[in-house]
């Protein structure tokens, strides 16, 4: 039988005294009301334990917590029109309930066939889920195995397959990895959503660090050079051209730093800013080639690469929702984000502020409609009074071109080349 395993923080080792006790179906039932138990990440006061062989009845028949978790990931759903995510926005209580229940979907290492992946982990337990994870194609100049990366692919606005890529911030020994990443994935954007440092290092500088246009650092099998950098609604948008021997890639880097670790930024429109700008970038690209389509996967980080990432991804995910069918379900959204990443939305508070972001971005959309509403267009005022006027001078202007008056004045003033020299032309009033 397969073990069943189970992380325990400090706090709960009790549970293993009371699984004793416990009958089949109890623990079935115990499982499904407990399987938000889990240590938060860099935590040594968590343990692994192997409940199989408690001395209970047998669990063979039991559902077991895996099960459980990949269910109600699924199935989980509430859809909700403007007006009923105003309401759920505001009642925290009840979102604090809603996403203790969302199981986070953790990986153990016995799940992850990748050796020697703890190298290149920036927290032991925030590994990428297996089925999802992105692998690094060896290298043509370096034949061998596929190589280790923290990175999943991550579904996009209705299931969109590979959307985006939800990685963790480089560590030192692993910029190369990233860079070979990008370059593999062909991704155009990356966003990136911690600081450098935040007590500790949260991720390791990646790319030239001197702003300067025409800057140029070399990262792995990389030569990376600024093309262009500027401050835009509280972000930093860098423009790079990524080199590897002849070919030429252009790289948009976003770089949001005013949202610090396990908390939320202090300014929602600065992140519906950023949401909307990478949304109208990626719209806007164009095949390399013909052969070769330009748009891969928006490359997103934190330092973990599960809260901040998160939330912007299903930000992004659930505006485009409100947009296009003026309902949002951002249960369902975190939930899909959890199959591809594990404990993406880090925090109660991170959940609390997507709702709240999503409220204020509902609040827009429906401005912009009442507006759209209330102004009257002028297309019909123009398609029947002013343009057939326009064109009535136009042709008064083209027969009086052509007639015997061709020389006088009036014609030089309204000639394409303009009066002559010296000559005096009719001007509007100065305002008063």
């Amino acid at each position: 039988m397969e073990p069943l395993y189970l992380h325990v923080s400090g706090t709960s080792i009790n549970l293993l005294h009371k699984l004793h006790s416990l009958t089949a179906i109890h623990i079935n039932v115990y499982f499904q009301n407990n399987y938000f138990i889990f240590k938060r990440r860099g935590s040594n006061l968590s343990l692994l334990l192997d409940v199989s062989n408690l001395g209970a009845e047998s669990v063979c028949s039991v559902t077991t917590p895996k099960e459980v978790w990949l269910q109600l990931l699924h199935t989980s759903s509430r859809a909700l029109a403007h007006a009923q995510l105003q309401e759920a926005s505001a009642d925290t209580s009840a979102l604090n309930t809603e996403y203790q229940k969302i199981p986070p979907n953790f990986v153990s290492a016995a799940e992850l066939d990748a050796p020697g992946h703890m190298m290149k982990d920036r927290y032991k337990t925030i590994l990428p889920n297996p089925e999802t994870r992105v692998i690094l194609k060896s290298l043509e100049e370096e034949p061998g195995p596929d190589r280790y990366i923290n990175a999943n692919y991550v579904r996009g606005y209705r299931g969109a397959a590979r959307a985006f890529i939800a990685t963790q911030g480089p560590m030192l020994h692993t910029v190369g990895d990233f860079w070979d990443m990008v370059w593999q994935e062909r991704s155009s954007i990356i966003v990136m959503v911690t600081k450098l440092k935040e007590n500790n290092e949260k991720c390791e500088p990646y790319w030239p660090q001197d702003q300067d246009e025409g800057q140029t650092s070399r990262f792995g099998r990389f030569l990376l050079r600024v093309k262009d950098s500027r401050e835009k609604d509280g972000f930093i948008i860098t423009d790079l051209q990524v080199q590897l021997n002849s070919e030429r890639r252009p790289v948009r880097h976003y770089w949001f730093s005013s949202w610090p670790d396990h908390h939320i930024p202090e300014c929602i429109a600065s992140l519906l800013k950023l949401v909307e700008e990478v949304e109208t970038q990626r719209k806007s690209l164009q095949p390399i080639t013909d052969a070769v389509p330009g748009n891969g996967p928006i490359i997103v980080h934190c330092s973990a690469g599960i809260g901040r990432t998160g939330c912007f991804i299903a930000s992004s995910i659930c505006c485009q929702q409100l947009r296009e069918t003026g309902h949002v379900d951002i249960l369902e959204t975190v939930c899909q984000l959890r199959l591809d990443r594990a404990g993406m939305i880090q925090t109660t508070e991170q959940y609390q502020f997507l709702y709240s972001t999503l409220a204020q971005y509902s609040r827009q959309l429906q401005q912009n409609q009442v507006q759209n509403l209330t102004q009257p267009s002028l297309e019909p005022f123009l398609e029947e009074s002013v343009r057939p006027a326009c064109c009535q001078v136009q042709q008064s202007l083209t027969r009086l071109s052509a007639s015997q008056w061709k020389n006088c004045q009036f014609n030089r003033v309204f000639s394409p080349s303009g009066p002559e020299p010296d000559q005096h032309r009719l001007t509007e009033p100065a305002d008063p």
